[in-house]
């Protein structure tokens, strides 16, 4: 795993469409400036109606007491703006270690890891692949494909301009590196506010 984690927003390379694209364009700009970061939104007609909201600090980290902070901030600004026109049940999630990939920085912060995707676009004659995330740049990944037929290449170099869709395989590595990736952010977070509580009381 790439050690490269975003501090800022950056922008998703997937985006929603209707409500759920108004959804976005009135949440992106408050939940940025809490320090959190949008990776999904999407409605279901469970509970009569569900607006799924899957979001994460710039470090890709997510407690309950996030969610529950982000659905306080959102929750007035949906009520005024009013762009679902039915009544709705708002549901708030971290990405889980099996996360979508919707950043460049979630490539690169993955990288070696086992990925799924489809594109838009055919290439090498498919639109579905499976593999190890090999290598990123600021234009395309290349993954290491663990599933070819036999002729079929096994590299395969897939533009960000013709990602669908991407989701992390859940495998012991990865439960590996999430956990300790969550545990460095937690540490570093601490320290963080360790560091302000100690500004504050210069201040005094």
């Amino acid at each position: 795993m790439s050690d490269n984690i975003a501090t800022s927003p950056e922008p998703r390379l997937i985006l929603e469409t209707g409500i759920e694209a108004q959804v976005a364009a009135i949440i992106e700009p408050v939940i940025h400036s809490m320090g959190y970061q949008l990776v999904r939104i999407r409605t279901n007609g469970e509970n009569g109606f569900t607006l799924q909201i899957m979001a994460e600090r710039f470090d890709g980290t997510m407690t309950v007491e996030d969610c529950e902070a982000i659905s306080r901030a959102i929750s007035p600004v949906l009520e005024v703006e009013d762009p679902i026109d039915r009544a709705y049940h708002l549901e708030l999630s971290s990405p889980g270690i099996d996360r979508p990939m919707v950043r460049k920085g979630d490539f690169r912060r993955w990288q070696g890891h086992l990925v799924k995707c489809e594109t838009t676009v055919l290439i090498e004659n498919r639109k579905r692949f499976r593999g190890w995330i090999e290598d990123v740049t600021d234009e395309a990944f290349v993954i290491d494909r663990d599933d070819p037929a036999a002729d079929e290449v096994k590299e395969v170099t897939i533009p960000f301009s013709a990602l669908a869709e991407g989701k992390l395989i859940l495998t012991d590595e990865l439960i590996d590196a999430a956990l300790k990736a969550d545990k460095q952010a937690k540490k570093a977070q601490a320290a963080a506010n360790q560091n302000n509580t100690a500004d504050d009381a210069d201040e005094e």
